[in-house]
């Protein structure tokens, strides 16, 4: 039985106790009932000595972030999920480009990310760094700041695993391309893909979650309003979305979920029911045969979907993750330390030069 919303403290302490004393490499979901394999090197009290503060550091200055603005959840949940599909969960969104070439931040598919995301990122780093040294990774900052993206607008509380260390190289467009399906992609594309990932129907389904919070671009969805509306998309939703978006190349962006759009819940699912879900990407999810019973059972079941979306969450979450000696960790997420000592060594020339100028 799928423990209660008042239960997930408890299950989180005896989730804790449980992988911590016994070392076991598979550990129960927080406050569900499912298994999750731990990766090679993650740990649920990897900074228990190190930083053991951590989690509550990160989380304090979340909440006071979403008390102003709460719309900067989907931006933080969003990162996370382009860090992992593209060569795993290892930060290389965050980097910036090279004289060897453009960041994935540059890519087509990244354009559309929060730009107060990635400083969020920078100010978590700061603190920790104050707290605790330079011991906590960006890619631990990123999947942290992602679950608790979730949890603070609503959804189920749970324990990540922690131990990821930062990549050294970033992704070229082409491997981004290819690792962040379009949002016209039908249920088809998208279960091919992720089937090279390790990640079944259900994951998908459950991921595609993440969309009862944020906003979509025009450009994401007007494919199903020009020249002819999709057929698959409710009448009166699709007279809204052109009001919204005149023409194919507006820059307006709308609400992922038209039923409680700051609200991490499962109304995503009935939006797909009722034919109104935005992208291709999601509706076709309950049009095509192979998805639409999973569509249907969480649009009408809120535990089952919180339980299915942690479950795909931590699978997502391990994907090709660098532990121990591989990778590094980042002082500064945005540049490798290799380039951030540059940086620095030309910064002090620069003030010796000026100070002999004076």
């Amino acid at each position: 039985m799928a423990a209660t919303p008042s239960a997930i403290p408890l299950a989180l302490a005896a989730l804790f106790l449980l992988c911590f004393h016994l070392g076991v490499s598979e550990c129960k979901d927080a406050a569900y009932g499912g298994h999750t394999h731990l990766a090679h090197g993650l740990s649920l009290s990897f900074y228990e000595s190190t930083c053991p503060d951590a989690q509550s550091l990160v989380r304090e200055h979340l909440r006071k972030i979403f008390l102003d603005d709460i719309g900067q959840a989907a931006g933080l949940l969003r990162l996370h999920f382009h860090d992992c599909f593209v060569q795993g969960c290892d930060a290389s969104v965050l980097l910036h480009g090279s004289a060897s070439g453009p960041s994935e931040q540059q890519d087509i598919p990244n354009l559309t990310l929060r730009a107060r995301a990635f400083q969020i990122i920078d100010e978590l780093r700061e603190i920790l760094d104050r707290h605790c040294g330079n011991v906590v990774s960006c890619a631990d900052i990123v999947a942290m700041s992602a679950r608790d993206s979730v949890y603070l607008s609503g959804g189920p509380e749970y324990a990540v695993p922690l131990g990821r260390r930062d990549g050294l190289t970033f992704a070229s467009p082409n491997v981004t391309l290819a690792n962040l399906p379009a949002p016209t992609s039908n249920a088809s594309v998208l279960l091919t893909f992720l089937a090279t990932k390790g990640l079944d129907a259900t994951d998908l389904v459950a991921l595609s979650g993440g969309h009862t919070i944020g906003r979509g671009h025009c450009a994401s969805f007007t494919n199903r309003l020009y020249p002819t509306q999709d057929p698959t998309m409710d009448e009166t939703f699709a007279e809204s979305l052109t009001e919204i978006c005149p023409t194919a190349n507006t820059s307006a962006t709308t609400m992922l979920d038209i039923r409680t759009p700051d609200e991490f819940d499962n109304k995503y699912y009935v939006n797909l029911v009722n034919r109104e879900g935005l992208f291709t990407s999601d509706q076709d999810l309950y049009t095509d045969s192979r998805t639409r019973e999973i569509v249907t059972s969480f649009a009408s079941d809120r535990t089952l979907f919180f339980e299915k979306f942690v479950h795909a969450m931590l699978k997502m979450g391990q994907l090709n993750v660098l532990t121990g000696t591989k990778g590094e960790i980042r002082a500064n997420c945005s540049v490798r330390n290799s380039d951030n000592v540059h940086l620095i060594s030309l910064a002090e020339e620069d003030l010796e030069s000026r100070a002999e100028l004076r």
